[in-house]
């Protein structure tokens, strides 16, 4: 069982024409993307969300944020 080929589409076609009207075609085509974008969507935002939540969150210091909080080192000469 491959593919349909394009008698086969046709048909389907017609049958779904025959079910739902001329008009009615556009707006389920318009609401079947909508559908796959939100999907598409809610996908991404849902990997970046377990990416985000099983990482562990790194404290990153910068030279210079590490020299400002050391005390300064004083030498005495005797």
């Amino acid at each position: 069982m491959g593919m349909p080929g394009g008698t086969e589409l046709l048909i389907i076609f017609g049958i779904i024409v025959l079910l739902f009207g001329a008009k009615k075609i556009p707006d389920l085509a318009k609401g079947l993307g909508k559908g796959i974008k939100n999907f598409k969507a809610e996908m991404k935002d849902d990997g970046s969300e377990e990416v985000a939540s099983t990482e562990a969150p790194r404290k990153v210091e910068s030279s210079e944020a590490t020299a400002s909080t050391e005390a300064p080192k004083t030498t005495t000469q005797a």
